[in-house]
């Protein structure tokens, strides 16, 4: 070889990626580069002057001796030849900082021994017959390339290809390709199997045949536009399938890019033919029934509103606006039978902006009517069933008299509308709509006047059963929360429940502030999980017993020892309820306290920043736990507050977030508000409730030890 030669060797043999070797035509590598021993995982010397089967693993040396059986036997090219290797994998050494070597370093160390991990190795082979100059066969020629990465990556392509295709197949999509041009370039079975259309009838803009001939020139335009100014094309047309029939298609197409290069459109087609009949079905039902259907809105509407009506008072004012928007009633009134089923008491509807005692307002009972009278009211109620009369002459002919003595204040009455509000088949009432013409009522206004007074009816129980329990509910928090603090020369106490709905009046939440007999001050704050009268009870029956312990051994770890053990034999398991109790000698602010799970309590000085108690929570009522106390002092000027956690937490503030924010509030509070605890329980409530719907009873305790006056 001359030196150009020799230098193409050497180079290709020493720095290629690659791997070459040399095979003669008894199977035995003669030359071969350390690429290659690297690339198959064996040393060098392991290869040279050995055939694939002595110097490889089984499977790598059948595939190499095949190859070269086959090479040499036709005397011919094999190429792309994959071959799948398994090697260790030494990681990449760590990077070193390279030094200049000024004189031989003598021999090298060898570095140490670093874990591997198995692996595969893909190679390409390619196997080329070598010839003499004679043209007789030498051997073979191996040149292996690993392309691991890139078959990966082929398989990555390949498997997102099937699945794209297995979902196409497995949806009721039609999805197509066509050329940046707008024709159809790839074979699209769904539509072939949909429109009976072969590929070359739907080229190009063949697809257009088959759509209904009133959609075709404004599809055929809006693609064309589409395609020229490559934006989305999303529209909806018919399309004849192979039966002859059309069916509805939503299409979506959009342009795929390469740099700023349209390459190609990819489409989708959406049967939504069933989607389109029920709708045009929708349509023609609703312009029949377009009344009725208004009305079936209306009372939904109606029985959302009476949902949401807590007295009957409030129920009226929901039947007043549904009789005006939904029929067009002039007037509207609710009358409910007494306890003897004798006479029907006409409800006042509640005031605008709502009924605010929660309490339903009746007339003096000289308005009451008999229901023995005849009236609109009476005969719907003593026969059960709606009473109609659509101008005055159909009620007098009906009753033989009007009722213009009853409603003075409604003479321009001309048509009336009475029905029975009937539960569980008995009545406890009446509705009455009347209007100022003649009104002639529908069958299908019957219907939905029956069914509104259905609702009505459920919507009066329900507000009944509301007012007795928020009667209950009000008698239990007047018994059970302190009427007044005490009054101590000493210490001034202030304190707020703001219950969580405007007419439930009680829940869970509670305090109690009492004197001990040797004239040390009992402060207990808590939380009974629930609302309604048996929170109540709950927490009455926490109360209660709180003052017995404490009357016996006032000692805070004692008290809540006592209730744990209280909790174990009479509340249920899922009971939860929380208690922080403290014992304070009024004259000196000296204490102890102990906590059964409840918030920590606020400390507020005049010289140092608002904190809260760092004591440990403890665990809620009746749960194992070994109560713990610890002393504490009030220093004069200082206040302490206890709280529930309806203050701190609520649907849009958790309760690590409520707890810095009522420390951030209470550090902004003057030095006169701070002074004050009245004032200042108003400032922490209406601070931490502000921009906050309030979804918890809150509860708010202050005691503040004033300066001694000089």
């Amino acid at each position: 070889m001359d030196a150009s030669d020799s230098a193409l060797y050497g180079t290709l043999m020493e720095r290629a990626p690659a791997g070459f070797a040399f095979f003669d035509t008894d199977l035995r590598c003669l030359r071969a580069n350390d690429a290659l021993a690297e690339l198959l995982g064996v040393p060098l010397d392991d290869l040279l002057g050995h055939s694939p089967s002595e110097a490889l693993p089984d499977d790598v040396a059948a595939a190499f001796e095949g190859a070269l059986r086959e090479v040499l036997a036709e005397d011919r090219t094999l190429s792309d030849n994959d071959v799948t290797v398994h090697v260790t994998v030494e990681p990449p050494p760590e990077p070193s900082v390279p030094q200049q070597v000024m004189h031989d370093p003598g021999p090298a160390v060898p570095p140490p021994a670093v874990p591997t991990t198995p692996g595969l190795r893909v190679l390409m082979c390619m196997w080329l017959p070598a010839h003499g100059p004679e043209g007789e066969s030498l051997g073979a020629v191996l040149t292996a390339l690993d392309v691991t990465d890139r078959r990966r990556a082929e398989e990555v392509v390949r498997r997102k290809e099937q699945r794209y295709r297995s979902l196409v197949e497995a949806s009721s999509q039609v999805v197509w390709v066509a050329s940046p041009e707008g024709g159809a370039i790839d074979d699209a079975p769904e539509w072939r199997s949909i429109t009976g259309q072969t590929p070359d009838d739907y080229a190009v803009g063949g697809w257009l045949s088959v759509v209904h001939p009133e959609d075709r020139p404004k599809i055929e335009a809006t693609w064309r536009d589409c395609v020229a100014d490559n934006r989305i094309f999303e529209t909806g047309y018919r399309i004849r399938t192979k039966s002859g029939t059309y069916r509805h298609f939503d299409v979506r197409a959009v342009p795929i890019w390469q740099g700023d290069t349209v390459i190609e459109w990819v489409g989708a087609n959406t049967d939504v033919t069933g989607q389109r009949e029920a709708e045009e079905m929708r349509g023609r039902l609703t312009e029949q029934l377009s009344a009725a259907a208004l009305r079936t809105a209306r009372l939904q509407q109606a029985t959302s509103m009476l949902a949401e009506a807590l007295t009957v008072a409030q129920v009226v004012q929901v039947i007043t606006e549904v009789g005006r928007s939904a029929i067009g009633a002039d007037y509207s009134a609710v009358a409910l039978l007494d306890d003897d089923k004798l006479r029907l008491s006409i409800v006042a509807p509640a005031p605008p902006g709502g009924d605010r005692d929660g309490e339903t307002r009746h007339p003096t009972r000289d308005d009451d009517i008999k229901v023995s009278d005849q009236t609109v009211m009476s005969v719907a109620v003593r026969e059960s069933r709606p009473f109609l009369a659509e101008n005055p002459a159909s009620l007098r002919l009906q009753l033989g008299r009007d009722e213009t003595e009853l409603f003075r204040q409604h003479t321009e009455e001309r048509a009336w509308v009475g029905l029975p509000l009937l539960a569980a088949g008995a009545a406890i009432g009446a509705l009455r709509f009347s209007f100022t013409r003649p009104r002639e009522i529908t069958e299908e206004e019957r219907v939905f006047l029956e069914a509104l007074a259905g609702q009505c009816a459920l919507a009066v129980e329900r507000a009944l059963l509301f007012e007795r329990e928020h009667k209950t509910a009000e008698e239990l928090q007047r018994s059970l929360l302190p009427s007044d603090l005490p009054q101590l020369p000493g210490m001034v106490l202030a304190a707020r429940y703001n219950p969580a709905t405007r007419h439930v009046q009680v829940g869970g939440d509670w305090y109690d502030v009492f004197r001990l007999p040797d004239d040390r001050l009992a402060v207990a704050v808590g939380d009974v999980m629930g609302k309604g009268v048996l929170a109540a009870a709950g927490m009455g029956r926490v109360r209660n017993a709180l003052r017995a312990l404490a009357l016996n051994d006032p000692r805070p770890a004692a008290v809540l020892s006592g209730l744990d053990r209280l909790f174990s034999a009479t509340e249920d398991e899922e009971q939860f309820t929380t208690v922080a109790y403290a014992v304070i000698d009024p004259e000196t602010g000296r204490g102890a306290f102990s906590n059964a799970g409840h918030p920590p309590p606020l400390l507020i000085s005049f010289d140092t920043p608002a904190r809260l108690s760092a004591l440990e929570p403890g665990t809620p009522l009746g749960w194992p736990s070994q109560r713990q106390q610890t002393s504490f002092s009030i220093e004069t000027g200082n206040t302490v507050v206890f709280y529930s956690d309806g203050l701190v937490e609520n649907r849009r503030r958790g309760v690590d977030t409520g707890l810095d924010e009522l420390v951030s509030i209470a550090a902004d509070a003057p030095p006169e508000v701070v002074g004050d605890p009245e004032r200042l329980v108003d400032f922490l409530v209406d601070r931490m409730l502000a921009g906050y719907e309030q979804v918890d009873d809150v509860t708010v305790l202050a005691l503040h030890v004033p300066p001694k006056p000089d």
